[in-house]
């Protein structure tokens, strides 16, 4: 059997996301349980970051454009942009919205975005993924989310990642902690590996690093209660951050898929490195996310699996 291929019987991979019936029906179902998260504190939070705002408006309007076409793949054009990777004009007509609410407040500021790259401007940069979770959209698998990050000078200041279907919106600024819709977040107590629910993303687009990938997940699986690929990191950053995972760790992530989550974990209590353990990770897309003892008792499972071609 070749190195990278796990048994299903070692493989505990589950993906229990129940399809919703409908939109407001996914939501009556959620509204009763949003309180009930041990990590969800209810206390009334300082008023929102001014540019936090602009964000939010940016992530409802942006949404209107998703709820429109969901569950609609068969009218919409549909395209490749790379392997496993696929674009349709619900992306790009989202992230069109996201920037001109962007661009109507501050029209100077640069701009990162999937689908249509960088946008010159000042100091100020926003780093946008309109559709974190495509794949899962065009099926009706109820996990995508809108993700809005904005750096100055380099260093991420806040982050919106949004879930429509459950009308969650997670918010963050730069020592103003993590919230959810106005509850304050923190990141799970749990002492090491033994019990934990860990998030991850599978390698199905660049396989030059699937055995170095096969090699940590088996490490993982061995120690935990459970690994869960749901398919949208910005959500998984998300629910680390709310304590909803107690770990997460993936190889080859863009900036804007996580760039938002990143800054919610550490505002949330939580710590996020590259898979060396340094700070690169918004550069080499090889990240790990968690309390801080889960975290590094990951990265003392995954780091023996470095090489010279997969580094921090």
């Amino acid at each position: 059997m070749p190195g990278w291929l796990v048994s299903t019987s070692t493989m505990r991979i589950f993906f229990n996301m129940a399809r919703q019936p409908t939109k407001a029906g996914y939501r009556r179902q959620l509204e009763g349980t949003r309180s009930l998260s041990s990590s969800t504190l209810a206390v009334s939070s300082p008023p929102m970051n001014p540019m936090v705002t602009i964000a939010v408006r940016a992530a409802r309007e942006a949404s209107k454009v998703l709820l429109r076409y969901y569950e609609r793949a068969d009218v919409l054009n549909i395209s490749e942009k790379g392997r496993n990777e696929f674009v349709s004009e619900v992306d790009r007509n989202a992230e069109q919205v996201i920037i001109e609410v962007l661009r109507e407040k501050y029209p100077n500021h640069a701009i990162l975005a999937e689908e249509s790259g960088t946008h010159a401007g000042d100091d100020y940069q926003w780093v946008i993924d309109p559709l974190d979770g495509t794949t899962n959209y065009l099926h009706g698998f109820p996990q995508f989310a809108i993700s809005i990050a904005m750096k100055h000078k380099g260093r991420l200041e806040l982050g919106v990642v949004y879930d429509p279907l459950r009308d969650e919106m997670f918010t963050t600024s730069r020592g103003s902690g993590a919230l959810l819709n106005d509850r304050k977040l923190r990141v799970s107590n749990r002492k090491g590996l033994k019990g934990a629910l860990l998030g991850t993303g599978l390698p199905y687009r660049d396989f030059r690093f699937r055995d170095q990938y096969m090699g940590m997940l088996n490490e993982l699986i061995e120690e935990t209660a459970g690994v869960r690929r749901p398919g949208s990191a910005a959500l998984d950053f998300a629910y680390v951050a709310a304590g909803r995972l107690d770990g997460f760790w993936e190889l080859g992530l863009s900036e804007w898929d996580f760039a938002a989550g990143a800054l919610l974990v550490r505002e949330a209590g939580g710590m996020v490195t590259d898979i060396g353990g340094g700070e690169r990770y918004l550069e080499t897309g090889n990240v790990i996310a968690g309390g801080i003892k889960v975290h590094n008792a990951m990265l003392r499972k995954i780091r023996p699996h470095l090489d010279d071609k997969l580094n921090a």
